[in-house]
Parts: structure tokens; C-alpha cells; sequence
């Protein structure tokens, strides 16, 4: 018996394997461990929230894998004024999912309340089958490529819009829906940055080899939708927002529920113009002109991280920062854009882009979480969730213009700055006077973060 006991254990070598695969394995399921811990605290796991926010963090990762296999095709491959072409036509392309969006996919995914889960799952496999699709034309830059962008783009403000009416049924006991949201929204990010070298990496090997990546993460990501919790598909109490009542004061619309909200979303229109300006003026001047010693790649990636950093950091005080008025904040970070505008504008440079792109990103993510929580406070909540997704695609619409204005101007920096300015100075100029008067009025606050 004491040799057949003997003969029973592990030898030397099935020993030292054991260990190397343990070492081995370690890292990767010490890193998931650590990731559900973080995605799961303060009730999120219990909540269901922290599937929200790990499926998030999979739809950034796979979207920012098809952004970098179409930059590669649409702009660096090709002359600067064929870019132009190029990119004018892949933004008009983009026009399409947001004005879809508002009369067509809105309200059709309000009548499929009860499956939402489908509908993430839905939106995330039709994305993996056009990344796919798109692998094998992505090399030629072929026109081609332009139907199968639009479907990716389609399906993922469908994803978003579903998004915004799954996070109120997750929220966990003493969450604000603006925390909950700053939450998902900076899982996003974060994956969006790990994935983001990722892809350059992929594009190494091969242009459609970033697609290969998108196929693999968003199939993921369509299993990882299932695992929601039941209760994302109740629909219980909702009716559809519309942008502007018609003759019924029974129909609540964002501009008839309070002047924050309006006011609100008028500010951070100009925010999301600025946004989409920026990044396509700034991609063709630093192209033409990068910024001294780096190469045209280089600048645009400096500039890139500058608008990331600080969008994550708005996120991030948003997540944390107890306000009593978010109207308030609102109109405080549109100045702050203004000023770092008027700044790069007169003092036009390397340095001064670097600070306008890091005040963009943070002003435009502070102002979009404030304008949650009017809408959280102002807008009945039957019909809170329809207003979010109203909203955003509103602000999609208004970075399309902004990059449009960003395409057709000359690369002249001085210029392009001051018409930078005069963006967001318009937006002052019709919002702040209304929400500093809302929050003098003094409308019940909520708990902001």
C-alpha cells in the first residue's frame, strides 16, 4: 500500500510543472480578480452594475480597435487633401446613426423594453461580423468600407441608447444615477487606453489585424451581455421623451421640464462641438505642422493622451465631487474652456494645444455628468431614461458639426483656436445667464457623487 501511496505522488518534474503553470496563470487571474473586485465594489456586484461596467469597458476596447484600423485607411494612408475627402465623407457617414437615432432607433428600441439584454447582445455581434467584413477591405481603403462603418456606427449608439436605460434599473442602494454613470463611463476610458496600443500593435502585423481583435472582443462582449441581470429588461413606468412638447402639457420635454436641463444641454452642446473640432482640425494641422521634434503621429498621439488624461480626471472628480449645484459646475468648466480657448489662441504653440486638448477633455466630462444630475432632479422619472438617450444623441450631433467646421477651415492655428473660442463662447452666450438664474432660483439639488 505504501508504494502504490508512493508511486501516487507527483514526481519532481510534474511538480516544478505545477508551478510554472501557476506562476504563469497568476498574473492573468490575479488581474481578473482584481478587476471584478473594482468593477463589483460598493454593492455594484449585488446590483448588477458591475456587469454594466465590464461589458462597457468590452464595448470601448472593441470600438477603439476598429477606430484605429479605419484612422490608419481614411487618413495617414493617402495625400492630405485626399484625406480630407476622406474624412469628410467617413464624418457624413457618421451623421447617419445620430439622425437615425432620434426617429428611428429611439423609439424602436422603447418598444422592445423587455430586451435589452438582446439588444446590447445584438448590437455588439453585428459588430463583430462587420469587423470582420471590413478585415478584408481595410488594406485597399476601398469605398466599400464606408456601408460596413456605418453599420459599426449604428449599432454602437444603439448600444448606447440601451446603455442609458439599463443603468437606472443597476443602481445600487445610495448610488446617484451620476455616479453610477461616471462609474461605467470610466471603465470605458480605461479600457479604451489599454486597447488603444493594443491595436497599433495588431496594425503592426497587419492593417486588418486590429478588425481581428474588434471580431474577438465584441464576440466576447455578446456573451458578457446575457449575464445581465434579469431586471435590465423591466420597462416598468417608462414612456418615450420627446425633444420638444407638441400642444400637450402631459408629454414633459427637455425643454419644457426646467430651464437647467435646457440650459444644461445647450452648454454642453458647445463642450461636444469643441470636442469634435478639435480632433479634426488638430489631426490635419499637426499633420502639416506636427509639434517640434515628433513626427506627425507622434503629435496627434501627444495631443490624443492630453484629451484622454483629462476626461478620465473629469470623470474621476465628477465620480467623487459633492455638489449642491450642478448648474453651477456647468457654466464654470465652459468658462475654464473658453479661457484655455481664447488662451491657445493668443498664445498659439505646442504647449498651449496640449492644455486646451487636457481642459477640453475635462471640462466636457464634468459638464456632461452635471447636466445628469438636472436631468436626474428635473425630469419625471418615467421618462428619465428615454431623456438621457434623447440628449446624447443630440450632443453626438453637435461633435459631427464641430468636426465639419474643423474639416472645411484652413490649417491656420491662430484661426483655428479663435474659431475654437468662438464655439464654446456661443454656447456661453445662450446658456449661462439661464443656469446661473435656475441655480439662484434655488431647485432642490441632488447628491451629485
Amino acid at each position: 500500500m505504501a508504494a502504490v501511496r508512493s508511486s501516487e505522488r507527483p514526481g519532481p518534474f510534474r511538480r516544478a510543472g505545477r508551478s510554472v503553470g501557476r506562476a504563469l496563470h497568476l498574473p492573468f487571474t490575479g488581474t481578473a480578480k482584481g478587476i471584478r473586485k473594482a468593477t463589483h465594489a460598493h454593492g455594484a456586484g449585488e446590483s448588477g452594475l458591475g456587469r454594466l461596467i465590464e461589458l462597457h469597458a468590452v464595448n470601448g476596447a472593441g470600438d477603439v480597435m476598429i477606430t484605429v484600423a479605419l484612422a490608419s485607411t481614411v487618413f495617414f494612408s493617402v495625400p492630405t487633401d485626399e484625406a480630407r475627402g476622406r474624412v469628410a465623407l467617413y464624418l457624413a457617414v457618421t451623421m447617419a446613426p445620430f439622425t437615425l437615432l432620434a426617429p428611428v432607433i429611439g423609439p424602436l428600441l422603447d418598444r422592445l423594453p423587455h430586451g435589452r439584454r438582446a439588444a446590447m447582445a445584438g448590437a455588439m455581434l453585428t459588430r463583430a461580423l462587420l469587423a470582420l467584413t471590413m478585415s478584408g477591405a481595410v488594406a485597399t481603403g476601398g469605398l466599400e468600407l464606408y456601408p460596413a462603418a456605418l453599420g459599426v456606427l449604428v449599432a454602437s449608439k444603439a448600444y448606447g441608447v440601451v446603455r442609458s436605460a439599463v443603468v437606472p434599473r443597476l443602481l445600487p442602494p445610495k448610488f446617484s444615477l451620476v455616479r453610477a454613470n461616471s462609474r461605467v463611463t470610466l471603465a470605458g476610458l480605461l479600457a479604451t487606453g489599454a486597447a488603444a496600443p493594443i491595436g497599433a500593435g495588431l496594425h503592426q502585423i497587419g492593417p486588418q489585424w486590429p478588425l481581428y481583435g474588434a471580431f474577438v472582443i465584441f464576440v466576447a462582449g455578446t456573451f458578457l451581455a446575457f449575464t445581465m441581470p434579469p431586471k435590465v429588461d423591466s420597462a416598468k413606468g417608462e414612456r418615450k421623451m420627446q425633444l420638444v412638447a407638441r400642444g400637450s402639457k402631459k408629454r414633459p420635454s427637455l425643454r419644457t421640464v426646467g430651464p437647467s436641463v435646457f440650459n444644461g444641454l445647450q452648454a454642453n452642446a458647445a463642450h461636444r462641438a469643441l470636442s469634435g473640432f478639435l480632433i479634426f482640425f488638430l489631426a490635419f494641422l499637426l499633420r502639416q505642422h506636427p509639434l517640434a521634434g515628433q513626427s506627425a503621429a507622434v503629435s496627434l498621439a501627444i495631443v490624443g493622451v492630453c484629451a484622454g488624461t483629462g476626461n478620465a480626471i473629469g470623470t474621476a472628480v465628477g465620480a467623487w465631487l459633492k455638489a449642491r449645484a450642478p448648474e453651477v459646475i456647468i457654466a464654470t468648466v465652459l468658462g475654464l474652456a473658453l479661457t484655455a480657448a481664447i488662451f491657445a489662441a493668443v498664445f498659439f504653440g505646442g504647449l498651449t494645444i496640449a492644455v486646451l486638448a487636457t481642459t477640453a477633455g475635462f471640462t466636457q466630462a464634468l459638464s456632461k455628468l452635471s447636466l445628469d444630475a438636472c436631468i436626474q432632479r428635473d425630469v419625471p422619472e418615467e421618462i428619465r431614461t428615454s431623456a438621457f438617450a434623447r440628449a446624447e444623441t443630440l450632443l453626438q450631433m453637435s461633435w459631427v458639426v464641430g468636426g465639419a467646421i474643423g474639416i472645411a477651415l484652413p490649417l491656420n492655428g491662430v484661426l483655428g483656436m479663435s474659431v475654437a473660442a468662438a464655439l464654446v463662447a456661443t454656447g456661453a452666450l445662450f446658456s449661462v445667464r439661464g443656469l446661473l438664474g435656475a441655480a439662484r432660483h434655488g431647485a432642490p439639488h441632488p447628491r451629485v457623487g
